[in-house]
């Protein structure tokens, strides 16, 4: 069983869309008991990162998801809530990644909206996946780079566009937009 964590953020129907094209079964929740029991847990992200933050306490997820021991990935704004301190909203996030989340520099050039292209790529969720394909960006705020950098963008200044720490995946992009490399790149934490 695929969990996909309810906290009423955005993408979570849209990622749940691009598990169906590939046969894959998911449940939308926010219940501890069917998260700790399933084989993957995608922590899926659209929204601001300090009324998430308030959410996933009230609900005991922050303690929670950094608990896990089956395979965890975080897309955009799960990613940046991996992360230690975010800039957005002055918040502490879990802080299963020892890197901080910033606002991109300077101010009329956010958000970084469209395709990119990835580097340095260190994980097995870009098996197959060739530094030329593009993935879908939509993001105001970055990682910078961390020793559990396993993937780079390069938008203003280079950011970790991916992040890997035990258990712990983690990409800035949207996989569930970025066509045949996205739904590769699912695929391949599906089969971690």
């Amino acid at each position: 069983m695929i969990a996909l964590i309810k906290y009423n953020g955005g993408n979570v129907s849209s990622v749940q869309n691009a598990l169906s094209r590939l046969n894959i079964e998911s449940i939308v929740t926010d219940d501890p008991e069917l998260i700790l029991k399933a084989d993957k847990v995608i922590f899926p992200g659209v929204g601001e990162a300090s009324s998430t933050m308030k959410v996933l306490k009230e609900k005991g997820l922050d303690t929670l998801i950094p608990s896990l021991k089956q395979p965890v990935l975080g897309i955009c704004l799960g990613m940046q809530l991996m992360c230690g301190d975010n800039e957005e909203g002055n918040v502490r996030g879990m802080g299963i990644f020892e890197v901080d989340v910033k606002r991109f520099p300077p101010e009329d050039l956010v958000p970084h909206m469209g395709w990119n292209t990835l580097s340095n790529l260190k994980s097995p969720l870009f098996s197959g996946i060739e530094e030329t394909n593009d993935v879908y960006f939509v993001h105001s705020y970055y990682c910078g780079l961390a020793d559990a950098t396993v993937a780079v963008c390069d938008y203003i200044l280079p950011f970790s566009a991916a992040l890997q720490k035990d258990n712990f995946f983690a990409v800035q992009f949207h996989p569930e937009k970025s066509g045949v490399a996205g739904s590769k790149i699912l695929n391949n934490f599906i089969k971690l």
